[in-house]
C-alpha cells in the first residue's frame, strides 16, 4: 500500500486526484499507476485503470492483488472482476463508499485497510476540490 500512496501523492503534485493503486503478483509490483483523468483529460483514467495499463498483458490475473488508495469505483472493481483479480485491498472507504459489495458479490475478496494517511489525503482534496471530485465520481 506504501506504493499506491506514493502514487497518490505524485498524482496531487500532478494537480490531479490522488489516487493511487498498484497490481502485485507474488510478491512484486507488476504494475503502477494513479488517477490521470484530470493531467491526460481522459474521463476513464482512474488509478486502476492506468495501474493495469502499465501492468500490460500478463495472461491469468487470478494471483494477483490490485491494491488502491480508496475503495474502487464501479469502473475500476468491474476492471477487477473482467480480469478475474482474486483480492482488493483499499486504503479507505471512508470518503467513498465505492463497489465493496459488488466485487464481493463476484468472489473478489475484499480488505478495507481503513488508513489514516488515506482518508487524510483524500478528504483534504475533496474539501478543496469538491468539483473535480465529484466530477470524478460522476455526481457533478
Amino acid at each position: 500500500m506504501k506504493c499506491a500512496v506514493e502514487e497518490a501523492e505524485a498524482g496531487l503534485r500532478e494537480g490531479g486526484i490522488p489516487i493511487g493503486s498498484v497490481l502485485v503478483r507474488d510478491g512484486r509490483i507488476i504494475g503502477r499507476g494513479r488517477n490521470r483523468r484530470v493531467q491526460n483529460d481522459d474521463p476513464v483514467l482512474h488509478a486502476e485503470i492506468d495501474c493495469l495499463r502499465n501492468a500490460g498483458r500478463i495472461g491469468s490475473y487470478a494471483e494477483c492483488t490490485l491494491y488502491s488508495t480508496l475503495m474502487p469505483c464501479y469502473l475500476c472493481a468491474g476492471a477487477a472482476v473482467q480480469f478475474g483479480i482474486g483480492k482488493v485491498v483499499a486504503g479507505e472507504s471512508v470518503n467513498f463508499a465505492g463497489a465493496r459489495e459488488f466485487l464481493e458479490s463476484h468472489g473478489v475478496e475484499v480488505l478495507d485497510l481503513d488508513l489514516d494517511v488515506c482518508k487524510a489525503m483524500m478528504g483534504t482534496f475533496i474539501e478543496q476540490h469538491p468539483d473535480l471530485w465529484y466530477e470524478d465520481i460522476g455526481e457533478l
